[in-house]
């Protein structure tokens, strides 16, 4: 497109036959901004504004480029964007930008030349930030060093005029100028002789101005190396040397180092060392760093076999010069030999029941070390039973203050250290591991301070009913506990035979079987014995309780079951329901719930005309007596205890149904003969005759082992043993069989005739004491009093009122 413009407007240029010969020129400043006006064309090409428009004058360049722009309304030439010269045209002297103002109608053209002025807009530049030289000291004075001179873009005056240096110094200067066909050059001039041991870098700013107005400069920075030559020899900083190494230090370990320095610089500064001779064999124990000068063990040193060293060391830089010094090594005793604990003799294990003051271990104590370093003093650490105590030089004992207890410690570890009084101390520590041996110094001790055990009457033989336990502090045979019964008294023999004792485990067994209502409860001692010499022992009681059992029937005290013929209560026909006709007595052996008696009215004649109190006994009337009712009744009351199983015995007893008192003189035969021909059935009659016979027997067979066991009383006649009666009597009132509220005393006498019951005033108890079994000798008899049969028994008897009957 703009080789297609350039050739359209040259063509309308050489068609054109009104061109004006001479151009327009103008001139214009570079930096204009866009907008600015150069000059009123259409005036200098002799147009009316008018006219611009009317024949659409525009403005056309040869490279396309619009650097101007016309304002047709007024004719004006403006900048139509920034010139920058410099950019436009480079370095040229002159810069101008030609242009053809053209017009139609008819048409026509104008060329418009507009010469773009130079401005000071541009700094003098240098190629290089910085510039490095780098002259050797020996450089003769008047020595030229070219540089690269800066360049500045503006042309003319504002182009780079002058050179300088800052700050000012005495060693160079700089010289510039234009040569042989217009070249110009800029140097460095070398003043004065350098000294690179007195300046090794010289450096300063290198500064180009230019001819602007205000002018503009560029700086770059000159440095200046001095290079060295061998003009210095090496040189150390001491000319003796002194140091001091510990004895024990390692091998590899630095002693001291040497320096030694040379002023020139590069191979002539590098100083290496080495040792040049030696003294004696020293050499071989040390070795020294070519490069840093450091001197190092090679073997550790001993302060006994030499206590200084003395070594030679050589200093030569790389141009061969060198320089010598002496170094003279102390050897410094030091702390580095430890204590030494030697033993001596040591007992373990130790009896816990050694005396304070029993030597435990003999040791001596040494230090190879010599002065402080040598001196040793011992210590026990943390022990309130075991001290130390010199003997003679250095010889300790470990002894014993206190008395020990295996039972509480049976191992001591006594921790001895041995410290010499060095810098820093060197400690060793000996450790004694003593056993404590026991000693039988420990009783056995039960596990609780008594034993109560339990087992229930009529046991089979050998049963174990409990164990007892012991423990002994001590070891081995001094712990071994083995068990034995023991008497109450040293003097007396163990009171039972019946319980035996596990010696090895402490069980306890009771080898024969146990009467409740002969023995209660039986105490005895067991003793607990160790193996140990002497042996010890510990007693503890042991309490075996008897648990009864219901192994005794009832037995029926009234009315009496073995009189014959039985008496007869007595009821008069007018007596109203709950009249007490009487009252069934029974007590029981056992004890606890197996001698809770309940009383049940098994048979009667007239079932319904009779009631039994289930708790007292009580034989009362159901409902009034009448006229259909027999004159004698026929009762059979169960009394059955609270055991399981329960056991149970009967009581036969009869009553008269009378008008009054005085039909008590009626023959018995009679009246018998009536009963029976009234109301009795055959079944009744064979159930009564069998009961009976069971009856008599039991009575016969309980009567003749209570006169067996008579025999053995001293006086009367026997009528319940301890076991029985005593107990049962004492069990029955504590439960509520014979109630306190009232009682009657009865006398009884055997015959066979007429039987008399005697009805008093209310008495109180009478029933015999109780007495308790402690066995004593081993054979279980414990009977302390026993009760005789008196021609009259007293009997409390609960009555509704106390009144009397004969008959």
């Amino acid at each position: 497109m703009a080789i297609a413009r350039q050739v359209l407007c040259l063509s309308a240029f050489l068609s054109l036959p009104h061109a004006r010969a001479e151009p327009i020129r103008y001139s214009v400043a570079e930096e204009g901004e866009s907008g600015s006006v150069v000059a009123n064309v259409a005036e200098d090409a002799g147009l009316a504004p008018a006219q611009l428009s009317a024949r659409r004058a525009r403005l056309a360049s040869e490279d396309g480029r619009q650097h101007f722009r016309l304002d047709r309304g007024t004719g004006r030439l403006v900048v139509a964007e920034r010139l920058d010269r410099e950019e436009l045209c480079g370095q040229s002297a002159t810069c101008t930008l030609p242009f053809e103002l053209l017009l139609a109608n008819p048409l026509q053209f104008f060329r418009v030349e507009v010469a773009v002025e130079d401005i000071n807009d541009h700094s003098p530049v240098f190629p290089e930030e910085q510039v490095t030289f780098k002259i050797p000291e020996t450089s003769n004075p008047g020595s030229r060093f070219p540089l690269e001179g800066a360049r500045d873009l503006d042309v003319g005056s504002n182009s780079i005029q002058a050179y300088s240096v800052a700050p000012r110094n005495e060693y160079f200067s700089v010289s510039y100028g234009s040569r042989i066909k217009g070249k110009k050059y800029v140097e460095l001039v070398l003043e004065k002789p350098l000294d690179r041991e007195e300046e090794a870098e010289v450096g300063f700013s290198l500064i180009a101005v230019d001819g602007g107005s205000p002018p503009r400069s560029g700086t770059t920075q000159i440095r200046i190396v001095v290079l060295d030559v061998n003009d210095n020899a090496p040189v150390f900083t001491q000319e003796r040397y002194i140091g001091q190494v510990l004895e024990n230090a390692a091998e590899g370990s630095v002693v001291l180092s040497v320096v030694a320095t040379d002023r020139d610089a590069g191979p002539n500064g590098e100083v290496s060392y080495q040792f040049s001779q030696a003294v004696g064999q020293s050499h071989s124990l040390f070795a020294i760093d070519a490069v840093t000068g450091e001197i190092r063990l090679t073997k550790p040193l001993d302060f006994e076999a030499a206590e200084n060293h003395e070594l030679s060391v050589r200093a030569t830089d790389g141009g061969g010069l060198s320089a010598m010094c002496k170094v003279l090594v102390e050897v410094v005793d030091v702390n580095d030999n430890a204590p030494e604990v030697v033993v001596s003799s040591f007992s373990s294990p130790l009896p816990e029941n050694a005396l304070p003051g029993t030597v435990v271990a003999l040791f001596t104590v040494r230090d190879r070390d010599a002065g402080a370093n040598g001196k040793i003093s011992c210590a026990l650490e943390d022990q309130l039973l075991f001290s130390l105590r010199p003997a003679y030089k250095n010889y300790y004992e470990l002894v014993t203050v206190s008395t020990l207890d295996r039972e509480e410690t049976a191992r001591y570890t006594l921790a001895v250290t041995a410290a010499d009084v060095g810098s820093p101390p060197l400690t060793t520590t000996q450790t004694f591991t003593v056993d404590i041996s026991d000693v039988n110094d420990n009783v056995p001790v039960f596990n609780q301070t008594s034993y109560t055990m339990y087992v229930r009457e009529n046991n089979v033989p050998t049963v174990l009913v409990g164990a007892v336990s012991a423990s002994d502090a001590d070891e081995g045979p001094n712990a071994k506990v083995t068990y034995s019964l023991a008497p109450a008294h040293p003097a007396e023999r163990p009171p039972c035979s019946c319980i035996s004792v596990n010696s090895e485990n402490g069980q306890v067994f009771v080898l024969r079987p146990l009467d409740y209502e002969q023995v209660r409860q039986i105490e005895v001692l067991v003793s607990a014995s160790d193996a140990g010499t002497p042996p010890l022992s510990a007693n503890v009681t042991v309490r075996l309780v008897v648990v009864d059992e219901n192994d005794n029937a009832p037995l029926v005290l009234y009315p009496s079951q073995d009189s014959s013929p039985a008496s007869s209560e007595l009821v008069p026909k007018s007596s109203e329901a709950g009249y007490l006709v009487t009252k069934v007595v029974a007590v029981d052996a056992d004890s606890g719930q197996n001698s809770w008696l309940s009383y049940h009215l098994l048979r009667a004649t007239d079932p319904g005309l009779f009631a039994v109190g289930a708790q007292s006994g009580e034989v009362r009337l159901r409902r009034p007596v009448t006229e259909r009712d027999a004159v004698k009744q026929k009762l059979v009351v169960l009394v059955r205890d609270n055991g399981q199983p329960p056991l149970s015995a009967t009581a036969a007893l009869s009553a008269l149904l009378l008008n009054d008192f005085s039909d008590v003189h009626l023959p018995h035969s009679s009246l018998a003969t009536e009963d029976e021909g009234g109301s009795l059935t055959t079944y009744l009659i064979i159930s009564l005759v069998f009961v009976s016979v069971l009856f008599l027997a039991s009575m016969a067979a309980f009567i003749a082992r209570k006169v067996c066991k008579s025999k053995e009383l001293k006086g009367g006649h026997v009528l319940y043993g301890t076991g029985n009666l005593q107990s049962g009597l004492a069990d029955a009132a504590a439960a509520g069989t014979l109630p306190h509220a009232y009682c009657y005393e009865i006398s009884l006498t055997t015959g066979s005739g007429n039987s008399e019951f005697k009805f008093l005033k209310p008495i109180l108890p009478s029933l015999p004491p109780q007495h308790s079994f402690t066995p004593r000798d081993g054979k279980g008899s414990g009977l302390q009093h026993v009760a005789t049969v008196p021609s009259r028994v007293n009997l409390h008897l609960p009555l509704a009122s106390p009144i009397s009957h004969k008959f």
